[in-house]
């Protein structure tokens, strides 16, 4: 029997309020916090840069930050919103989420895995020192002073940068130690840390054909999510996932839910509090 879309989502939530919950999340899931995503409906085509390309010059590390310390005045700013609350509320077994927002612990979410880092902290490729962004972001004001007045209509981007062609004029500090510094965030062809992906899968594995896995606002285009959808399924587990648009993992889930993930999120916490 195909179930009507009201139907499926209440035998979603029936489903997901009875059983542990593993939940992976994507960029969907910030739209509502003014951060935009890569893939959902009517989000232009992006490229973000490669780790590849971030290293290999001077001149993209130039660019990088010229474009992210604008990024950064609107990412560093934004608030989680209902769907945030609502998942910190749920306290899943486990919370992974492939954003670097950072509005996941921001808003109390205590078991949690930030697949791909936080935007909010950086890192030196030569020493591998970490550090604050607020403390690097008072730092670039001070190299380039005017920057922020003078491009701060660009558009902003889901990578937490904006879209600048001109960066030719830009500062960048080094870390003490004289190295380049990054944020410390998985880059495109860039391998997720090991210890990451095996927390992840353990959560996953974990639940079995008693629990389920939910995932809100991820397309799963790239591997480093969609694995857990094919983990999850290996292992019989319930997948339900909610995302504007297709992803690739639909044709493993048990319900596909083309609704917004605050107001879902925010029904499930209801009825599973």
């Amino acid at each position: 029997m195909t179930l009507a879309p009201t139907d499926r989502v209440e035998s979603a939530l029936d489903l997901l309020t009875t059983r542990p919950l593993v939940v992976l999340t994507g960029a969907g899931l910030s739209t509502d916090s003014g951060i935009p995503d890569y893939r959902g409906p009517g989000s232009t085509a992006r490229a973000p840069m490669t780790y590849q390309e971030f290293v290999g010059s001077a001149e993209a590390q130039q660019r990088y930050w010229a474009r992210s310390h604008l990024g950064w005045q609107r990412m560093g700013r934004a608030l989680p919103n209902d769907g945030h609350r609502a998942l910190a509320a749920l306290d899943p077994v486990l919370l992974i989420t492939q954003n670097v927002d950072g509005l996941h612990e921001a808003a109390g979410s205590r078991h949690l895995v930030a697949l791909h880092g936080r935007v909010a902290d950086v890192i030196c490729l030569s020493c591998r020192t970490t550090s604050s962004r607020d403390d690097l972001e008072q730092r670039l004001d001070d190299l380039n002073p005017g920057w922020l007045e003078q491009h701060g209509w660009v558009e902003s981007r889901p990578d937490g940068d904006v879209d600048l062609d001109d960066t030719s004029d830009f500062v960048v500090p080094t870390c003490a130690c004289g190295g380049p510094i990054k944020p410390d965030v998985v880059f495109f062809g860039e391998n997720v840390p090991a210890d990451r992906v095996a927390r992840c899968y353990a959560a996953v594995e974990s639940l079995g054909p008693d629990g389920a896995l939910l995932v809100a606002g991820s397309s799963l285009t790239v591997m480093s999510g969609l694995r857990f959808v094919k983990r999850a399924a290996q292992g019989g587990t319930p997948i339900v996932i909610v995302n504007r648009g297709a992803t690739r993992g639909d044709p493993l889930a048990s319900y596909t839910l083309d609704v917004g993930c605050s107001e879902f999120l925010t029904r499930l916490a209801e009825l599973a509090g």
